[in-house]
């Protein structure tokens, strides 16, 4: 019997591409401030090196622009992305899944990597605090407590008190999402968003036990 659902972040209820695209029109306005370049070419270019590579985004785009710059003005302009506010929903399907898991007396979480600052910008942004019934960002645990560390969701399991066989991990990423199988009786969960982590390999070749291409699909499933 499924008594909590736990949620990644990224790619499972929001579009990391559309938080990539708030970020860098943000930039696009600083850059704008300092420099004078043209802010939605500059968004533009952004998004056409992020889609080339997305190493070292800044510095390939002033590099550019012929802009002359310091280790210290990239790293100010990555602060700036992680921290900015930024514009994101969830996608459509999340608000009613979660309901129906709500009437059907089942508890929920999230378990979400990412920078700490940034991860808790989104949270704000979506008012998730008022919707799960607990969160975990991994980042403030500590870096190496990022998934597929199992750390974060021995948390979850004693905050929620619910055993590891009565839960079930919903995420994106087949590079840390699943793992946790191998190490706990979790049940995991593909939700295929065709997001920016879609052809990762999976991590030591552990496969989600199920998957679907919706929330909805997903939470008539759960009993």
């Amino acid at each position: 019997m499924v008594k909590a659902v736990i949620f990644d972040l990224d790619d499972t209820l929001i579009s990391e591409k559309e938080y990539i695209k708030s970020g860098y029109m943000h930039i696009s306005n600083i850059l704008h401030q300092k420099y004078g370049v043209h802010q939605e070419t500059c968004y533009n270019d952004l998004l056409y090196i992020f889609n080339e590579s997305p190493r070292k985004v800044f510095d390939r785009l002033l590099t550019s622009y012929e802009i002359d710059y310091m280790p210290e003005e990239i790293m100010g302009l990555i602060s700036a992305y992680r921290e900015h506010y930024p514009t994101i929903s969830f996608y459509s399907d999340v608000l009613p899944c979660i309901q129906l898991l709500k009437n059907k007396g089942i508890l929920t979480g999230v378990i979400t990597d990412g920078y700490a600052f940034g991860q808790r910008q989104k949270l704000k942004v979506l008012n998730a605090e008022s919707l799960f019934n607990e969160i975990i960002v991994t980042d403030e645990l500590g870096r190496d407590y990022w998934k597929p560390h199992p750390r974060a969701f021995e948390l979850m399991s004693s905050k929620l008190n619910v055993s590891f066989e009565d839960m079930t991990y919903v995420g994106d990423n087949p590079e840390k999402d699943f793992y946790i199988s191998k190490l706990y009786p979790i049940t995991t969960i593909r939700i295929h968003r065709k997001g920016v982590h879609q052809n990762k390999s999976y991590f030591e070749g552990i496969l989600e036990h199920n998957s679907y291409n919706s929330l909805s699909d997903f939470a008539v499933t759960v009993t």
